[in-house]
């Protein structure tokens, strides 16, 4: 069965950090980029943060440059968001996919996934 199992979340005190990981079953990831996409409560989904399946190549959207880090262990078949200096408003459910891409660079076009997790939730809160 392919599948991919999004895990890490919780609640979590304001400045502190959570791993995110992101696990795909019955298909190899590292033929992947691999997004990682959050919802907040009455938001829209919004695209974070993605890695390349070649060059290693990461992206994050402008609100967590410098505090979010995406890595990929393809022995494992495992892709990572470490999340640092969290806040409240990264409170939301978070969502790995795939997408088939053997090259340069990687992408946060969401309709143009292949493969989405159910997601995790993240709560930042006192």
């Amino acid at each position: 069965q392919v599948q991919l199992v999004e895990s890490g979340g919780g609640l979590v005190q304001p400045g502190g950090s959570l791993r995110l990981s992101c696990t795909a079953s019955g298909f190899d990831l590292h033929s992947y980029r691999i997004g990682w996409f959050r919802q907040a409560p009455g938001k829209e989904r919004e695209g974070v943060s993605c890695i390349s399946s070649s060059d290693g190549s990461t992206y994050y959207v402008d609100s967590v440059k410098g505090r979010f880090t995406v890595s990929r262990d393809n022995a494992r078949n495992t892709v990572y968001l470490q999340m640092n200096s969290l806040k409240p408003e990264d409170t939301a459910v978070y969502y790995c996919a795939a997408v088939r891409f053997v090259g340069l660079g990687c992408s946060l076009f969401a309709d143009g996934m292949d493969y989405w997790g159910k997601g995790t939730l993240v709560t930042v809160s006192l």
